[in-house]
């Protein structure tokens, strides 16, 4: 009581209060577990998107250094080369095109038309013309497919 001889009310929060305020939270963490966890095909996507701005690079250097420059994958990892007279060399200087692995091995690939890149390892060569065969990379993993489509001038999508 106070001097007046009214009674304060009691503070705190009500029951629907707090529902509200737990429900809020379990809504935050459940989407900030969804993007902490990716899924595999996020996973897969992710690492085509890195490999077709790479290819994209390999190409682009390869008619400015005027030699060509190959991509080699395996179910593991994935590097570029670079043709030194009458052999090929890992490009491990060159901090863009160093050798990488995949973020959730082993991913299966499969390159179409298969003359395009054929053997194991996987390999595409990008030669010193700014016109090169067509072909599409097929990057598996689990259930999850992603492929890489490369329309010969220079252009890779990731679909």
């Amino acid at each position: 009581m106070n001097r007046l001889g009214r009674t304060r009310p009691q503070r705190g929060f009500t029951l629907l209060e707090l529902l509200v305020v737990l429900v809020i939270v379990g809504i935050t963490l459940g989407v900030a577990t969804m993007n902490a966890m990716p899924s595999e095909r996020q996973v897969l996507q992710s690492d085509a998107e890195r490999i077709a701005l790479l290819m994209q690079l390999a190409r682009d250097e390869a008619i400015v250094r005027n030699r060509p420059i190959a991509f080699e994958a395996q179910d593991d990892r994935y590097r570029f080369l670079i043709r030194n007279g009458s052999s090929w060399e890992a490009m491990s200087n060159d901090e863009l095109l160093r050798e990488r692995e995949f973020k959730r091995p082993p991913v299966g690939l499969a390159i179409s038309p298969a003359s395009a890149g054929q053997g194991n390892p996987l390999r595409v060569v990008f030669g010193r013309e700014p016109v090169d065969r067509p072909f599409v990379l097929r990057m598996s993993a689990g259930d999850s497919v992603v492929a890489i489509r490369a329309d010969g001038i220079g252009h890779f999508v990731v679909e």
